[in-house]
């Protein structure tokens, strides 16, 4: 059993783990390549709406001829918007799982870890610095795709969500919440299998944004109690349903509020605040049960 002086924490010793763990991501091909398709995909997602913008232009009602703003051109733009931000949602979410996936796991199976606890450094300073550093890598991730997606956006057609920095801001706690399970991943599993359990989980969140759907649109309330269950042990969906809420024009939100059949990957309410609070103790919790049981693991 690790003893309390195993589990405190020296800021310096964390802020060096961290500063290796970021320099190691950065190393890493996975996230050059990663960075390189990202770009491709954004050119290639802000050329099609800007062919959609150009095709508006000389339909009657779809710009304003004085203004230039947006009249029946609202509607796809601010769908194509929310997509756009839903696949940068997805891409976030994969790259903290495949650059966190062996965090430590990989250092405990190629003994590396053996070497850096015997020095001065506890196992949870090992695990708080891992989890800090790959999360400002994949928030730094997120963060630049967002804004460069939501700036292309603007640029090609005047388009701005009412509250960007409050989706951008439940994305991002979303992305750490997955690092964090991630992390405590890597010290309970093989890194195949926490790469695997983690998708997994990722699926259940996604599973509770399509029951939840399913079970307003034929009114179940089983489905309704299996989507609420899915999505509190993995709120990560929650988390993206917000930040959707709020890529959205008011004149969008009321056309959708009044579809028989809501989509399961766009929310037309605010998501509650229990359910940010919970997502944050989440992340914590996850980090601290890391932090414990990696103090206790035989090595």
């Amino acid at each position: 059993m690790p003893k309390a002086s195993d589990l405190t924490l020296d800021p310096r010793k964390v802020r060096l783990i961290a500063g290796l763990s970021l320099k190691e991501s950065l190393r890493k091909r996975l996230v050059a390549v990663l960075l390189i398709l990202t770009a491709l995909f954004v050119g290639f997602y802000l050329y099609g709406i800007y062919r959609m913008y150009l095709d508006f232009q000389t339909r009657p009602g779809g710009l304003d001829p004085v203004t230039g703003e947006l009249g029946s051109a609202l509607f796809p733009v601010n769908f194509a918007t929310i997509f756009g931000m839903y696949l940068v949602a997805f891409l976030g979410s994969l790259m903290a799982v495949l650059s966190t996936v062996g965090s430590v796991s990989a250092d405990v199976e190629s003994g590396v870890v053996q070497s850096v606890v015997s020095r001065p450094v506890s196992r949870a300073e090992l695990v708080m610095g891992r989890w800090l550093g790959f999360s400002v890598v994949n928030v730094g991730y997120v963060l630049l795709v967002s804004v460069v997606m939501l700036a292309g956006i603007y640029l090609i057609t005047g388009f701005l969500p009412p509250s960007p920095l409050a989706a951008i801001s439940l994305m991002l706690l979303g992305i750490l919440l997955i690092t964090a399970l991630t992390v405590l991943g890597s010290t309970l599993f093989t890194t195949l299998a926490n790469g695997i359990g983690v998708f997994v989980l990722y699926g259940v969140g996604i599973a509770g944004g399509i029951l939840n759907s399913i079970g307003n649109m034929v009114n179940s309330p089983t489905m309704l109690t299996l989507a609420r269950v899915a999505n509190t042990l993995m709120p990560t969906n929650e988390m993206w349903l917000g930040a959707s809420y709020f890529l959205q024009h008011p004149e969008f939100t009321s056309t959708m509020s009044m579809s028989p059949a809501p989509l399961p990957f766009i929310g037309t309410d605010p998501v509650g605040v229990g359910m940010i609070l919970w997502s944050a103790a989440l992340t914590v919790l996850a980090v601290l049960a890391a932090m414990w049981h990696f103090s206790r693991r035989d090595l």
